[in-house]
């Protein structure tokens, strides 16, 4: 079964949730279907990839009738089942092209977490995030992980204990969300952004997404010494030749 539709125009990838009827709520093959999704994107000509949805929602989180139906599983088949997002969001995390997430309405629980994972978050004036786990006697647990460095420890911790829904003005203000646009201009400057995204130099791009998260697990000297080797090696690029040469022409054109 086809849970998304997966485009290619120009240098845009494109990848849409496509279970309206449900929310766009994840299941085991939706995810396994993303992961795919994205290795094909990343394989591709495009150098951005957008996750969006059909319908109202962006995702409603994971599909809670497939996990009751589950319930009694062998723990490998659960374990199974949460591998399948978990690779989806180490998938995103790994690629050397930026992946957007494009929110209209609810993105919760999973569907949050997929949105987290992201490089980018673009959100509608109206759409709305929240982590309700622990309201269900569940747990966010891979979330986590990628929300803390989003919006720090306290905010984090107040988003998965409580499963408050934060509005897309609130989920900007505390970091979670990179951009809000208004419902008239929604289209046209998600848009503008993929396009900007899509026409910077591929390699400094994928140089510039592998050493951000590279940081991640480096103290502070040697994330400055790691620096300093991306710095000179990316001197060394055509695409930052060409760069330069654009950057003389332009500065020869205003004397």
């Amino acid at each position: 079964m086809n849970y998304l539709r997966v485009t290619v125009e120009g240098l845009i990838g494109r990848i849409t949730l496509a279970r309206p009827e449900k929310k766009n709520a994840l299941n085991r093959e939706m995810a396994e279907e993303l992961g795919t999704a994205l290795f094909a994107l990343s394989e591709s000509p495009a150098r951005v990839v957008a996750i969006d949805a059909d319908g109202p929602d962006f995702c409603a989180g994971a599909d809670l009738a497939a996990l009751n139906a589950m319930l009694d599983s062998p723990r490998q088949e659960h374990l199974d089942d949460a591998k399948a997002l978990g690779h989806v969001f180490h998938t995103i995390r790994r690629m050397g092209k930026p992946v957007v997430a494009v929110v209209r309405g609810r993105a919760f629980a999973g569907g949050a977490g997929l949105a987290t994972a992201c490089d980018i978050v673009l959100a509608h004036e109206g759409a709305r995030f929240a982590y309700p786990e622990v309201t269900l006697g569940f747990v966010p647990a891979m979330v986590m992980t990628m929300l803390r460095r989003s919006v720090g420890e306290k905010q984090a911790f107040d988003l998965v204990s409580t499963g408050r829904i934060l509005t897309a003005d609130e989920a900007r203000s505390i970091g979670l969300v990179s951009r809000v646009f208004a419902d008239k201009e929604f289209d046209r400057l998600v848009e503008a952004t993929l396009k900007q995204l899509a026409e910077s130099p591929p390699k400094a791009m994928a140089a510039t997404k592998g050493l951000f998260y590279q940081l991640d697990m480096m103290p502070f000297l040697d994330g400055i010494t790691t620096g300093i080797v991306a710095n000179a090696d990316a001197r060394a690029t055509s695409e930052f030749r060409e760069g330069m040469q654009r950057f003389n022409s332009r500065k020869q054109g205003k004397q």
